[in-house]
Formats: structure tokens, sequence, C-alpha cells
């Protein structure tokens, strides 16, 4: 990746910015970025002029003077990690400036005794799990593309996946947070124990916003023991028997840490058998696992559902491929989106989709969509579920990826509650130049 050098000027917006951070490959200009990061950048924006550069600083200082410029410039900021997930939610409208924290990646602190981490927000997901596991620690989120993906990026999108069965949502798991505010100021909430009362909970109103509200820089969590032993449960089959088995696993004793709902072809791409599928995923000591796992077993033959038992080598695979499958993209076209409806429904929804997953408890999940027709199509029979009068809260579609042209034509939130005046003035009090990620965000904010 060619950058511009201090001593060089290439216009004023790089210039300044590469003044600021006082380093060689700190500011690269848009011409000069490679060609798949431009083409991650594009898939964020509305079409039209690309962005001037994408800035890296290596500090929160810098961060925030980096803020700071573009908000005394009026200068419009995409904010992003590594570019993951750059792809999802709105297209952000006449950006001037990426800036990236993928250099702002540093632990600040493990305490293995109180079971919290803090860490910076350009860490990848994967090098924290790697440090943890040296002390039989674990984050419990299971993220999308989690080799690539910052933990920034995880808690600006909200991005959780099958663990939140056990461990709940990324806003669940998060204990403090420092950003810097829209003016370049940095600001802190939150605290570094689990039990914690200082200051508002900025860190819920963070998590899933976007960059819209302020750029995160710094988190802590609270972390967890790895289990000794670990065993995966498949059942397949009929619509009818895979709903009776969730229901039965829903109203159980048993403690699956992941619990979803499948797909017919999800089912047959990833060779599991014929028919929906419900996938349980128990961790505790040996004895635990095996007994829940035969457990679930047990009900699905009673309901005549095939069933098998996943462990060790081949159960990393199995969910490894599950969720390559999920997001992977076979055309161009496709468009991947985040569903919620309630849990009893979720079996109804999957017979008329390709590829989906839906959590059995929380009823949250992903579907590939064809076209976006369909995305109409689902959006209409979830709206219209609980009829007229529960019509904004019986489900919801929310387009994650799709191709540029299909988020400039539709709606990608969906959104039809009656929060937007709310959320209107919350984006005034954070950002009232309206600089960070305008346009991603319900309602065009």
């Amino acid at each position: 990746m060619k950058a511009i050098s201090n001593d060089k000027p290439q216009g004023v917006c790089a210039t300044d910015f590469a003044s600021i951070i006082g380093e060689e490959n700190a500011v690269c200009l848009w011409e000069n970025i490679e060609i798949d990061q431009q083409k991650r950048i594009q898939q964020a924006v509305t079409s039209g002029k690309p962005p001037t550069c994408i800035v890296y600083p290596r500090t929160q200082q810098q961060l925030a003077a980096v803020i700071a410029k573009a908000h005394t410039h009026n200068w419009r900021v995409l904010p992003c990690g590594s570019g993951s997930k750059l792809s999802w939610g709105g297209l952000a409208k006449d950006v001037d400036v990426v800036v990236s924290t993928e250099r702002i990646n540093q632990l600040i602190e493990h305490a293995v005794g109180d079971l919290t981490v803090t860490v910076e927000a350009g860490m990848k997901f994967s090098d924290l799990q790697a440090l943890l596991a040296k002390s039989r620690q674990f984050l419990a989120l299971d993220p999308t593309a989690p080799e690539s993906a910052t933990i920034g990026g995880i808690v600006a999108t909200g991005d959780t996946g099958s663990l939140r069965q056990r461990y709940g949502s990324v806003r669940d798991q998060l204990l403090g947070v420092t950003f810097v505010r829209a003016d370049g100021e940095i600001a802190k909430a939150g605290g570094r124990v689990v039990k914690n009362v200082a200051g508002y909970d900025l860190m819920k109103l963070l998590t899933g916003s976007y960059g819209t509200l302020g750029f995160i820089s710094q988190l802590t969590f609270r972390v967890y023991p790895l289990s000794e032993a670990s065993g995966t449960v498949v059942l397949t089959g009929s619509a009818e028997a895979v709903s009776q088995a969730a229901d039965i696993l829903r109203g159980s004793a048993l403690t699956p840490v992941q619990a979803d709902l499948l797909s017919t072809k999800l089912v047959s791409s990833l060779g599991l058998g014929q028919g929906l599928g419900l996938i349980a995923r128990f961790q505790s000591i040996s004895e635990s696992v095996k007994e829940q796992s035969n457990r679930v077993l047990e009900v699905g033959q009673k309901l005549g559902l095939n069933g098998a038992i996943f462990a060790d080598a081949d159960e990393a695979s199995l969910w490894q491929r599950l969720q390559e499958r999920i997001y992977s993209t076979v055309t161009e076209s496709v468009i991947t989106c985040k569903i919620g409806v309630l849990p009893t429904a979720a079996v109804e929804i999957l017979t008329q989709v390709g590829l989906g997953l839906i959590h059995i408890s929380s009823g949250l999940g992903l579907l590939q969509l064809e076209d976006k027709n369909q995305v109409l199509k689902v959006r209409d029979e979830l709206r219209s579920a609980g009829g007229d009068r529960t019509q904004a809260f019986s489900g919801f579609l929310t387009i994650l990826s799709a191709p540029v042209a299909v988020k400039e034509q539709i709606d990608v939130w969906g959104y039809t509650g009656n929060a937007l005046p709310l959320m209107r003035r919350i984006k005034e009090q954070f950002d009232s130049k309206n600089i960070l990620s305008p346009g991603r965000f319900v309602g065009g904010i």
C-alpha cells in the first residue's frame, strides 16, 4: 500500500491528517488504496465521489486529534476497524475521509482473577482470544469474520452470534467504553469491574450504533473460563418435528451454549442430511456434555428425526463451516439480512427461504435472500403476523449486506416504530454537525 509522505503535500485533507500523526504510511490517498479495500469502502458509501483518503492513527490521542480536525473543517468521517463489516448497514453519504482504528490495537489490562479484559478497539478478535486462551479464558462472542474483525467493529455493529443463547449479546458483556466524541474530545463510561454503576450507561447506546454517535477507542469486557469439554448435536427432518424438538429444548432444563434452527438448504449444503435442522452445542464438564447431548438425541429419536453428535475437530469444523456458509455470497446479488421474529415462528420463516439460521431462544438470526422483492415480501409477513395493533412488534428484517444499487432503492433498516424522533435528538446531542457515519443508521441518521 502506497502512502503519502509528510513532505509532499497531496491535498488539504490528507496533509492535515499526516501532520497530526507524523508517521510514514499513516495516511493513504484514495488512488493508492489497495483495490480490495477500495471495494469494501465503496460498499459502504453512496455512489459518487469516493473519500479523499484513509487515515491510520496509532493512539487514542491521535484519533482524537484527527476527529477534531475533521470537526473543525466539517469533513465527514466513515469510522472503521479492519473493514470486515463496512458493507453492513445503510450507505454513508458524502464521506470525505475514512478513519481506521486498525493500528490502535493494544491490550490494556487482563485482570485474570476478576474475569475482565480491557483492549483498544483495533485489536482483532482472534488475537484477543489467543491472549485470553493462555489463561484458560475467552470472550463469549462469535462474530462474523473472527480472524479479521476488530473488537471495536464488533461492538459498533452489535455483532453477536449463536453464543448469545448462553452468554447474551455484546451489550450484556460490555463493562466499559472509551470513545472519541464528534468534536474530538475523549469520553468514558462504565469501568473495569463487573459490578459498576459509574456514569451513564453509554455502553448500550454505542453498541450497534454503527459509528454514528462516537468513535469507539477502548473497551472493557467480562470474560469466562474455558470449559472442560464440548459437544454438538444435530437433528434433521420434517419441519413439524424440528419445531417440536425446539419447543422441548426451550422448555427443558438443558443448558446449551448455542442452539439454532437451520433451513433445509443450509442443512444440505453442510452435508448434514435432509430437511430442516436443529443444532445445539453443550460445553461443561465431560459428564454433563455427554448426558445433555444424549438427551437431545433421545428427543429427536422420539420425534422421528435423524441425529448425530459431533466432537473435537469435527465439531470445530462444523461450526466454522456453518458460519462461513451463512455469510458466504455465491453471487454479488445475494442479500444478507438480520431477522428478529418470535422463536415459535422461526420454523415457518425458514421453510420460505433458502439459506437461513435463527436462534431458538432469541428469535434472532440471518437469512440470505435473492432480491429486494423477497426482502419486501418477508418484511410484510413479519409486520402482519401480529395484526394491526401489534404490527411494529411482530418482527423485523434488516439488510446487512447487499449491492449498493439495492440499498439505494429500498430502506435498509425497515424500521416502523415510533422512536425515530428520539434517535434524531440523540444524534444531534452527540454529533450536531452530522460528520460521523452520516446516513448509515435508521432513518438516514
